[in-house]
This record gives C-alpha cells, structure tokens and sequence, in this order.
C-alpha cells in the first residue's frame, strides 16, 4: 500500500514541476520569459492553474498520507531502541556517602572502582531490558 503512494507522490510530483515550468513568466523577474511563449493563448493558461491547483491538492493530500501512514502504529520509543516506558538503569543504584577524607573526587574513583569489581563483563555484552 505505501509503495502505491510512494509512486503516486513520485508521478505528481514529477507533473507538477512539469506544469509548473510550462507556465509563462508574468514578471520576468531574470530578464528572460515574456513574449509570446510556448503557449501563448489564453485558455491554455487557465488549463495549466487548473492543473498547477489540482496537482498541488494531491500533492499535500499524498503527502499527508504517507505521514500519517509512516507514523500508524507505532509506539515512543527511546533513541537506544528500547520502549520508552520500559527504560530504566541497568544496574542497582548504589547510594553515594559523603566523603570523610580527601575530595569529591577521590570519593567518586572509590564508588566506581566498587561498581567495577561488583560487575566485571566477560565481554561485550547487549544492552537489556528489565
């Protein structure tokens, strides 16, 4: 189904451009265009709008679609890949005590070198959910 789209969105948007860049210059803006165009009549211009405007509607219409599809179904998730709901610490927090001698530092290399000898991986290991 959103393949379908897809190439729908392609199409349009190709023929948009298509029928966009058809259209006679009215300003002139870089200096080029004016003159007697292309299409030069005054029916052909109001075919081109007409179409311009249909081309646009589908164009945001496929457009809509396609994020809204993308978006069904799906459910928060963290940047790691884990559920949002379901995010939490990996390990037990271990309670930090103040420190009684030395600086904030000294106390900060004794709790992580305490972590590392409570868990030492063998290996590179997954992230897990609990």
């Amino acid at each position: 189904m959103q393949t379908v789209v897809i190439i729908i969105h392609l199409m349009i948007v190709a023929t948009l451009i298509a029928t966009v860049l058809l259209q006679k210059s009215e300003g002139g803006g870089l200096g080029i265009g004016g003159g007697a165009g292309f299409m030069s009549s005054r029916g052909t211009a109001n075919l081109l709008t007409r179409a311009t405007a249909i081309l646009a509607v589908g164009f945001f219409a496929t457009s809509l679609f396609l994020s809204w599809w993308a978006s069904y179904g799906h459910k928060p998730t963290s940047i790691l890949g884990t559920p949002a709901s379901q995010s939490q610490p990996a390990g037990p927090a271990t309670p930090v005590t103040p420190p009684t001698s030395g600086g904030i530092l000294d106390s900060l290399k004794k709790t992580d070198e305490q972590q590392q000898n409570q868990q030492a991986p063998s290996g590179p290991q997954a992230p897990r959910s609990q």
